[in-house]
Formats: structure tokens, C-alpha cells, sequence
């Protein structure tokens, strides 16, 4: 069975509340009819219901009155929400009026009903850019316990199954956090961890990466990642975690057993953490192009509940895989 067939299947089990801010999107409403047929989610939309339903007709979809539709102007908590949004941001000059009227973005209405427990994830992005579906998510819902920051995972699905979990690497961050301290980096790796134990399924063998392999090197670079690996140990004792390794030494056991003997993690690594955006990024997208991998992502990871952007060029499928991925990292903030 293909990866995304199985968090598919997972999700089935999970039988998670993901709410779509974006109920008004053709795409998101092709995605939402899919997803309620193959009972990957319960899936709550954000939109008029009179208008949502009649477009739903148009587009020929037989599944959305199954969905709960949720008019952003007209609801039963909105009042409830409003006085949320006031007592959680009353330090920041929050007031009723300013509410009032940020409750009916259904950007704002999303996270606090993930706030409030009436739903366990959104996915939006498709109709908005990144900085608009982030900073209600931010403002309420914020970082899980113990983490600081919020980064972006990719799984790169290679043709050589030689490397990683056959043939499935996990990177991070490629997509959020440009120059981490070391504490964000150990992190990173920490959430990374978690989401490639909810999304992949199996147990991460983490490769802080750097260009020194265990002292090689001397360089203020190669200390953030020595000592965010240090801290990602006793942040999480029970993982498998090294650094700072070379790509070539996680990759290559041959290559690993030179540079870095004794070492568990060399050759061997299915997660490698990049000690900067720059370096995630340009590797992922080289891995897509030159390997011919597969890239799923950017997994957004660190939030108290799960919240996942997409591509405004995405496909229906893309979004049905999104919500699949966002319902099985709802295990992740437990």
C-alpha cells in the first residue's frame, strides 16, 4: 500500500472534526465531497449554507449536505466566540467591536472553533495566502506545550529505495523558519519526530545535519547544531538522534562507519534536520528535481492543533491528501 493510501486509511480510524475555512472554493468543496464519500473525515464547512449547497449542485456533488456547514454571520456560538476571541487577546487591546467583526472571517471562526473543541484541525490556503490562514492560528491556537516555534516538514518519496525508510525521507524545516537558534532546532527535530511517527508510521532515525561529521570541523555553525542536538536529547530522551552528521555519513553507512564509527544513526537515517531554511529548501526541492522524488508538503508542525496551509495552485487531490495528513497529526498534539 502507497504512504498516502495508508495515512488515508489511518484517518478512516481516526474519525476527526477538519474544518475549511475556504467553503466557498471549488476545489475545496470537490475535496470535501471525496473526502465524505471515502470516509476520511467529518468535514465541517464555512460558508452560507443556502449558496454552499447550490454551488455544491452545480458542481454535481452528492455528498456535501452530509457536511456541517457553518455560516460564518449566523450561528449559534458565534456569541460564544466572540467573548473567546476577547478574553484571549484582552492584553492585546482586544475589544467586543474588533471581535465581532473578526469572528465572521472564516479564518478567525476556524481556529476558535479548534479552540473551543469543535473541530480538531483546519485546512485552508487554496483562496488566501500563507501569512492570512497563519495568523489566527497563531494569535489562538498557538505552539504545543514546550515548543517555541512553528516549522514545515516535507516527506520526499524516492524511486531508490535504497535510502531512508525504504525509500522515504522525512525533511525539516523547508518551508517556515528561516535561521533558527539551536533551541528552535532541537525543536524542530522534536516535532519532526512526532509527525513522521503520526504521518509515516515508523520509528525516525534523526540526522542533525551540518558540514562536520562528530568534530570534523570547527565553526560556530557546527556548534548550533552539536548543541541542538544536546538539546533535542533532553527534550526526548527515548529518540534516536545524532550530530552533527554530513549528508553522506546519515546516508551512507559505508561512508557513516568512516567518518562517524560506533554511531547507530549513519547510513541509516529516515529524518534529516537541515540547521537552516536556506539548506532545507534548496535540498528538498533538489531531491524532487534531480531524484525524481516525490515531495509531500509542507506538513506545518509545533502548533497545539494541527493547521496546514496549501499551495493556491493545489489540486483536489492535494487537498484530499492535506485533510487526510491533518486528521492523523491531530495524535501528534496529545
Amino acid at each position: 500500500m502507497e504512504l498516502i493510501d495508508k495515512i488515508k486509511e489511518n484517518a478512516r480510524k481516526l474519525g476527526k472534526r477538519i474544518v475549511l475555512p475556504e467553503g466557498y472554493e471549488e476545489r475545496t468543496l470537490k475535496a470535501a465531497d471525496i473526502c465524505i464519500e471515502e470516509g476520511i473525515a467529518s468535514i465541517i464547512l464555512i460558508g452560507n449554507r443556502d449558496e454552499t449547497l447550490e454551488h455544491a449542485r452545480t458542481l454535481g456533488l452528492k455528498n456535501i449536505e452530509k457536511a456541517e456547514i457553518i455560516d460564518p454571520k449566523n450561528h449559534l456560538r458565534k456569541e460564544h466566540y466572540i467573548n473567546m476571541m476577547v478574553e484571549l487577546r484582552k492584553h492585546k487591546g482586544m475589544t467586543y467591536e474588533e471581535a465581532s467583526r473578526l469572528i465572521e472571517d472564516p479564518l478567525y471562526l476556524g481556529v476558535l472553533m479548534i479552540k473551543n473543541g469543535d473541530a480538531d484541525g483546519e485546512v485552508s490556503g487554496a483562496d488566501h495566502a500563507t501569512g492570512d490562514v497563519l495568523r489566527p492560528a497563531f494569535h489562538y491556537i498557538k505552539t504545543a506545550p514546550g515548543i517555541s516555534v512553528v516549522s514545515g516538514a516535507f516527506i520526499m518519496i524516492l524511486p531508490d529505495k535504497r535510502f531512508g525508510e525504504n525509500g522515504i525521507l522525512v525533511y525539516a524545516d523547508g518551508a517556515v523558519h528561516p535561521d533558527p537558534t539551536d533551541r528552535e532546532l532541537a525543536e524542530i527535530a522534536v516535532t519532526t519526530a512526532k509527525t513522521t511517527r503520526a504521518i509515516c508510521g515508523f520509528e525516525p532515525r534523526i540526522a542533525m545535519l551540518s558540514f562536520s561529521t562528530m568534530g570534523s570541523a570547527s565553526h560556530p555553525l557546527v556548534d548550533k547544531v552539536v548543541n541542538a542536538t544536546r538539546i533535542a536529547k533532553e527534550m526526548a530522551p527515548d529518540l534516536m538522534i545524532e550530530g552533527e552528521l554530513q549528508a553522506d555519513a546519515a546516508l551512507i553507512e559505508s561512508i557513516g562507519k568512516k567518518k562517524a564509527p560506533g554511531s547507530k544513526i549513519v547510513g541509516k537515517a529516515n529524518v534529516l534536520i537541515f540547521p537552516d531554511l536556506n539548506c532545507g529548501n534548496i535540498a528538498y526541492k533538489l531531491t524532487q528535481r534531480l531524484a525524481n522524488a516525490e515531495a509531500i508538503g509542507p506538513i506545518l508542525q509545533g502548533m497545539a492543533a494541527p493547521v496546514n496551509d496549501l499551495s493556491r495552485g493545489c489540486s483536489v487531490n492535494d487537498i484530499v491528501s492535506v485533510i487526510a495528513i491533518t486528521a492523523n497529526q491531530t495524535t501528534t498534539t496529545k
